[in-house]
């Protein structure tokens, strides 16, 4: 039997509860995100903390912030080098189990609750750093988030599509079973190409 397809496969927690909450439909976080994307620009534009136009500049930067984002935590953050038991333990459970069951479609976003805390944590970051400029590049940044986690739900859970997009099927299966310090971008082989990442292809 293929445990990557497995539906229980990879336990993390030998506490049934806490078991539970590792797993996630993915159409609650890109609900709960786009939500407060979409809540952020209303909230914004209806107190006049930023314009229509400083929203599309912002949102538009937010997006491709995130890519880079996307990019590095998965690079620096999901692939740390397990140098102890503690950083073994926290890449497994991170992103390991993922790597070990790829085709868990239950594993392949983070629980709702953790998703609401850390969209609370990064609205509040980029308020102290930009000020209320955040209404418009928060936005971005979530739905960037959004995206990534909708392209990497499809992209092991469908069937590569027969055009362009077939691209990112391809890209994500050489980092899980062909070369995992390779392409490390989901959503976007961008960066890979810039931080010289992108894997070898046969013509």
């Amino acid at each position: 039997m293929d445990n990557s397809s497995s539906k229980n496969a990879g336990h993390l927690f030998k506490n049934p509860i806490l078991e539970k909450l590792t797993r996630t439909h993915i159409s609650i976080p890109i609900t709960i995100l786009t939500g407060a994307a979409i809540g952020l620009i209303i909230y914004g534009l209806y107190h006049s903390l930023v314009s229509a136009l400083e929203v599309t500049l912002l949102f538009a930067a937010g997006l491709f912030v995130f890519t880079l984002t996307e990019y590095l935590m998965h690079r620096y953050l999901y692939h740390i080098e397990p140098s102890s038991e503690s950083r073994k333990k926290l890449q497994y459970t991170i992103h390991g189990v993922h790597h070990d069951y790829p085709n868990d479609k239950e594993r392949l976003a983070m629980p709702p609750i953790v998703s609401a805390i850390l969209a609370v944590i990064v609205f509040s970051l980029f308020y102290l750093i930009m000020g209320n400029f955040a209404y418009g590049f928060t936005p971005g940044f979530f739905v960037g988030y959004s995206s990534y986690l909708f392209v990497h739900y499809s992209v092991h859970a469908f069937s590569p599509p027969k055009n362009f997009l077939k691209e990112l099927w391809l890209h994500h299966s050489i980092h899980h079973y062909k070369d995992q310090e390779r392409a490390f971008g989901v959503s976007s082989p961008l960066w890979d190409y810039i931080f010289r990442t992108m894997p070898a292809r046969k013509k």
